[in-house]
């Protein structure tokens, strides 16, 4: 495994971890928020092992459907959450009423989660 890869991994186990800490004190809009971001660093990480690299959500969304999802290379829902977490992301940052529920933020930390354990096995076997 690429250390830029190591490194994106790691960051994402951060922010699964940073998502457990507010999901802990309550706060699932902002928990969502972070466990997306795990999900987006773990899409780079797997993305960067390809040598490609985006600056954009969307890039980086559209790029791993096309390179592991629909290849077949990974489950193909873990491109389905990765969507779905980005748009429960932005009802979180961006509603003005609390939306999301305490078990909208277990689920998608819980999807983070299987997310990364599923990249660092693909990695690992590379």
């Amino acid at each position: 495994m690429s250390d830029p890869a190591r490194a994106l991994l790691n960051k994402a186990d951060r922010a699964i971890h940073a998502a457990e800490v507010l999901h802990k004190d309550g706060e699932a809009d902002f928990a969502v928020g972070r466990a997306y971001y795990a999900m987006l660093y773990v899409a780079e990480a797997l993305l960067v092992s390809k040598g490609l690299r985006f600056r954009k959500h969307g890039s980086v969304h559209a790029a791993f459907g096309e390179h592991f999802a629909k290849a077949q290379v990974l489950d193909p829902k873990f491109h389905r959450w990765l969507l779905d977490a980005y748009d429960q992301r932005i009802l979180g940052d961006y509603g003005v009423e609390v939306s999301l529920t305490d078990e909208d933020a277990a689920r998608v930390i819980q999807q983070a989660r299987e997310f990364l354990q599923a990249a660092r096995a693909h990695l690992s076997a590379e």
